[in-house]
């Protein structure tokens, strides 16, 4: 792919993204598609500098997990108080409006040990699901000049707190009794989230890659060693990694915490980005992995009497150092603080200018 030359016309600012820590981000007269710009990101070759807001969300009804969790992105709306209920397995949730958040119905587990686990689920049958009319209804949806991210939540160790609750589940992991049973209940749950995702992709071709939930972290440290998700998780997210990418599509591993000793086991199991939280030191992540994993990176803070020229001189220093050839990053939203009109503007402009200097 070849880059187009810069054009001073691409200054002018079309539009505003708003972001989730309230500020809003210009969006420039770029020369290509945003779904171009994030094909080209994923290949290594950006044509710019991008933030995590440069993709477009989907997350549909059809999916009960969905409506459980209170996270709908879709042609269709509910309202708070449909939010909640079962997922696909029956578990029941409740959404806590004043979080904008579910948390499964507090009481006795689903199961307190992993045997029990595999005895008693009942498997949800996606046929079952009216994927026709969640296709119909999301007819136009769509921007397809935007990269369009299919938001799959409840990953293989949330799947096992769902069903257990947070103690039981980090036993069964540790277990060596119970550990078979895992392996047993994570390779029937690949089965069916490659069920699952083969669906979203028949039915909603617009869909260019997924981003998968499965949180691994406290705000100090990850839940368990590099060795013991290489072996217990790994694998499975493989599996789902290679379906993805074998259809073309690509995938977006979500994993709260921190995280950092589980680096090499996200790029063992084939995700091509993570934006991790901030407790996480992001830079020096980039610096380590960020030639195998898409890495969100949060740039060092500008001061709030920063001269325009400062705020320039900022943003060229943060592509300096983190649009390096073949090692590209996103921008991270986690502290937007500095992006100014001044910094966005050099931001791009700089960035476009660097990116076919190294492609």
């Amino acid at each position: 792919m070849s880059i187009p030359a810069f054009d001073a016309k691409e200054l002018e600012v079309v539009s505003k993204i708003p972001m989730f820590t309230g500020e809003e981000i210009p969006v420039f007269n770029y020369p290509v598609s945003m779904r171009e710009a994030n094909k080209a990101l994923f290949a290594k070759k950006p044509y710019w500098q991008m933030t995590c807001n440069d993709q477009a969300m989907f997350c549909p009804l059809v999916n009960p997990d969905n409506i459980a969790r209170g996270f709908i992105f879709e042609a269709r709306k509910l309202d708070e108080k449909e939010f909640g209920g079962k997922d696909m397995f029956g578990i029941e949730w409740e959404y806590i409006a004043s979080v904008g958040g579910s948390m499964v119905r507090p009481g006795k587990p689903f199961a307190e040990d992993a045997d029990e686990l595999l005895e008693k689920v009942v498997w949800p049958n996606p046929d079952e699901w009216d994927w026709e009319a969640a296709a119909e209804a999301n007819k136009g949806y769509f921007d397809t000049n935007k990269y369009n991210v299919c938001w799959f939540l409840n990953g293989w160790y949330e799947r096992l707190i769902a069903f257990m609750d947070f103690e039981n589940a980090i036993m069964a992991v540790f277990d060596e009794d119970q550990q078979e049973s895992v392996h047993k209940f994570f390779d029937k749950l690949t089965d069916l989230y490659i069920d699952i995702l083969d669906k979203y992709i028949k039915y909603f071709p617009e869909i260019d890659g997924f981003c998968i939930h499965d949180d691994w972290g406290s705000q100090k440290e990850t839940f368990f060693s590099p060795a013991l998700a290489e072996e217990m998780i790994v694998p499975y997210m493989k599996r789902v990694t290679d379906f993805l990418h074998s259809k073309g599509k690509t995938g977006d591993i979500h994993s709260c915490g921190q995280n950092y000793k589980q680096v090499p086991n996200y790029i063992k199991a084939g995700w091509d980005m993570w934006i991790p939280q901030a407790m996480n030191d992001t830079q020096k992540i980039y610096e380590e992995y960020g030639d195998k994993l898409i890495i969100a990176v949060v740039p060092d803070k500008v001061a709030p009497d920063a001269t325009e020229e400062e705020q320039r001189a900022a943003a060229r220093e943060f592509i300096d150092k983190f649009m390096q050839p073949g090692k590209p990053c996103l921008m991270s939203y986690h502290d937007m603080s500095m992006c100014t009109p001044a910094y966005m503007e050099e931001l791009y402009a700089y960035s476009r200018k660097k990116a076919i200097e190294i492609n």
